[in-house]
């Protein structure tokens, strides 16, 4: 079954693309047909696509991995900001910064600047400055935290990017691909999709286009972060096992054999060595009969 229905695929208006003199040649196979001078794209191929990009996500979540959401456009930053934090995700929705990737170092470098003025603010150890130096780091605060508030719990790279229009997010998009990190991105029929790695053909301007897609891509994040947690529970479940099957104490031969077999054991024949040459058998003398092991003893002496 699709992850999404063909109805709310119609209702939420993803099958719209651009004009017909704005298409893009790449996106060809993905175009249905022409209404009105607009090209519809295909929901068949559509639904297909998100079935794939869905089950990638949801994969690489499980295995530990990170996704980041980038959305800058108007359209796309309050549905991207929403779902990222719903599903506990990175995400940048104000401006992608040059090197964001390649130069993460830097970016890293810059967040931990950040975390350190705030913690100055927060204990007041801005008294000593005066009012001008104050407002400044005021104002640097604020600026850093609307760059890059969305990443600041980002501390390595991602392990995926998901991208609202290709266009517009092109360095993100590069920066991605000179590192390998696989891009899932909703394309529009004006977008080049050649440097996408799971081309999610749709309509990335209308905004219930996007939050009904984006939502998805945040349930999948969902889902994987709950598949990790139910393989750590059984982990933690056969380790337990393991140290209770560890510590249990051996079992003595009164604990495993019953009151008639331990008789048996007791009343079995004993094996005596009088010499090299020598050795006797015999068994618990009963009520009955008694063995006169100093008779014996003479007997073989007299053999001897």
């Amino acid at each position: 079954m699709s992850v999404i229905s063909m109805k709310a695929l119609l209702e939420s208006g993803v099958h719209f693309g651009h004009r017909t003199h704005k298409w893009h040649p790449g996106m060809k196979p993905y175009i249905f047909t022409e209404r009105n001078g607009i090209h519809i794209i295909d929901l068949q191929k559509t639904s297909k696509a998100i079935d794939q990009a869905y089950g990638v996500i949801r994969d690489k979540v499980a295995e530990g991995g990170v996704v980041l959401f980038v959305g800058t456009k108007r359209q796309a930053q309050e549905t991207i900001q929403a779902e990222a934090i719903r599903c506990g995700m990175p995400y940048v929705t104000e401006r992608w910064l040059g090197g964001m990737l390649t130069n993460w170092r830097t970016i890293r470098g810059r967040i931990n600047e950040l975390d350190r003025l705030e913690r100055m603010r927060d204990s007041n150890n801005f008294g000593r400055l005066t009012k001008k130096e104050i407002l400044v780091l005021n104002r640097k605060i604020e600026r850093l935290e609307v760059l890059l508030g969305g990443v600041r719990t980002l501390t390595r790279l991602p392990d995926l990017l998901f991208v609202v229009d290709v266009s517009r997010e092109a360095t993100a998009i590069h920066e991605a691909n000179l590192l390998n990190i696989p891009v899932v991105a909703l394309v529009d029929t004006n977008c080049d999709p050649k440097n996408i790695d799971y081309i999610i053909p749709s309509n990335d301007d209308a905004i219930r286009a996007i939050k009904l897609l984006v939502s998805k891509i945040a349930d999948a994040v969902i889902e994987g972060k709950a598949l990790r947690k139910d393989e750590v529970i059984e982990a933690e479940a056969m380790a337990e096992q393991a140290i209770s099957m560890a510590e249990e104490p051996e079992l003595s031969d009164e604990d495993l054999l019953g009151e008639a077999t331990l008789a048996k054991l007791s009343g079995q024949a004993r094996s005596v060595i009088i010499s090299d040459d020598v050795v006797i058998d015999f068994e618990e003398a009963s009520d009955e009969e008694e063995v006169d092991v100093e008779e014996e003893d003479e007997d073989i002496e007299e053999d001897i």
